[in-house]
């Protein structure tokens, strides 16, 4: 098949959630279809500027064709222009007009969309919100899944979401927090739906030679795996530390280094934790939107490439996920599958549920929450070590990467053979179900139900 991605951004520079996922779906399909993706020449989300050549390229054997952006975007502007209409009674026009200001606006990839549709047999766009979806969507909705990377945000009270639900044939959900989210917001006439997410690898590397399996993780006596998980520190893990004297616990951070991304809020919190006679260093690798603090205890690793990336993931103590807004977060699930627990953010309903399911993270709400989490998940080693297990386990289960494939290919060949079919609600899927009580240190109830029901054991 031939397949196109629309999608805002593209680049193995980008590392920002939507687009990462994006391009690590298309390498895949890539191995056994014709894919290419349609995108704008900006690398920069906040002003769109055009920064990569107009034009087709070929980036790990996929074909991308970039389009000129016929606007930067004016953020000061863009926020107010936010504030009303979020606020008040306005008119389709003026939906248009925040659309067009939020950008990308690049009327190029539309007008090739337009003029090419028709030799691609599935059309697959990412993320609901801006342009490129708003207006492609219309073009072929017969052949279009629609991958929508939602989040509870005002966005999505503007009328122009509508149609952008309503008309996708196929919708590829991240987890059933978001189906759940969309599905009491917007009326769907998909004929295809599933929870996917994104695939993430288990590596091997570092794990040591005489390690067995890790997805049978609950059927290995937890005493047996603390003698086997601190093998996943050696090799490359310890040359990270090395590397970047990262000598004793660190708390780690990756993705996009943005107040809006939680990280304003994690330095305060991190603050706290040191304040109370924590001992800890914190470091955030990525691309830096904001100042960070003169402080020897915060460390900027900057933009890593992916085995680098791989590596700090594993040689962390603790991976924090500060962001409150999250549909899936590829920064969660690559910290389980390197058996590394997670310390997330509980505005982030998506963030609870991995953590709940997985028994490999524990969540804050607050300062206190935060720390005391943070001291609990540094002290005790045999913790850390069951929530690897865990966390590898929840991976092997949900987010391999021939799981994810399949999934994908069975929404082809019934979007492909079911034009006209009724609309049915999906079915529950075991990875939907609550998950069963009991394996590793963490209870089957949640591994952060102490710290929500604000007390200590």
């Amino acid at each position: 098949m031939k397949i196109a991605f629309i999608v805002q951004r593209y680049g193995t520079e980008i590392l920002g959630g939507s687009e990462y996922h994006c391009r690590l779906i298309a390498e895949r399909l890539a191995q056994r279809h014709q894919v290419d993706v349609l995108t704008t020449c900006a690398r920069d989300y906040i002003s769109w500027q055009n920064d990569y050549p107009e034009g087709a390229d070929r980036i790990r054997g996929v074909t991308v064709r970039r389009f000129a952006c016929a606007r930067t975007r004016n953020i000061r502007e863009f926020n107010a222009y936010s504030d009303w209409i979020f606020e008040n009674r306005h008119s389709p026009q003026d939906e248009m007009e925040w659309l067009k200001q939020q950008g990308p606006w690049a009327p190029g990839l539309i007008e090739y969309l337009e003029r090419h549709h028709q030799q691609y047999d599935i059309l697959i766009f990412f993320t609901y919100l801006y342009a490129p979806t708003v207006l492609g969507m219309k073009i072929a909705p017969a052949k279009s899944l629609l991958v929508p990377t939602a989040h509870d945000e005002p966005a999505l009270g503007l009328k122009i979401y509508e149609n952008v639900f309503s008309s996708a044939a196929g919708i590829v959900w991240n987890t059933e927090v978001e189906r759940r989210m969309i599905t009491a917001k917007f009326r769907l006439r998909a004929i295809v739906e599933d929870v996917v997410g994104c695939g993430v690898e288990l590596p091997e590397a570092g794990l040591g030679e005489d390690d067995e399996d890790m997805s049978a993780a609950s059927m290995v006596s937890p005493q047996a795996m603390r003698e086997v998980l601190p093998a996943h520190i050696e090799g490359p893990a310890n040359e990270f530390r090395r590397r970047h004297r990262m000598h004793g616990p660190f708390l780690l951070y990756g993705g996009r280094i943005d107040p809006g991304k939680g990280c304003e809020e994690l330095l305060e919190y991190f603050q706290a934790f040191l304040h109370e006679g924590g001992d800890a260093s914190l470091m955030l690798m990525g691309v830096k939107l904001m100042p960070l603090p003169d402080d020897p205890r915060v460390r900027f690793a900057g933009l890593l490439p992916d085995q680098e990336r791989l590596h700090a993931l594993q040689a962390a103590t603790v991976v924090v996920v500060p962001s409150p807004y999250e549909s899936l977060s590829l920064l969660a699930l690559e910290a389980f599958a390197v058996g590394t627990p997670v310390l997330a953010n509980a505005r982030a309903e998506v963030l609870v549920d991995h953590c709940r399911r997985s028994n490999a993270g524990l969540f804050y709400a607050d300062r206190w929450e935060f720390t005391e989490a943070l001291k609990l998940l540094l002290k005790d080693a045999p913790l850390r070590q069951s929530m690897g297990v865990n966390g590898r386990a929840y991976v092997d289960k949900h987010y391999r990467w021939d799981v994810i494939i399949s999934k994908y290919e069975r929404m082809f060949t019934r979007l492909r053979g079911g034009s006209g079919a009724a609309v049915a609600a999906p079915s529950r899927r075991e990875d939907q179900s609550p998950p069963a009580s009991g394996s590793g240190r963490p209870s089957g109830r949640s591994s952060n139900a102490r710290f929500r029901r604000g007390r200590m054991s």
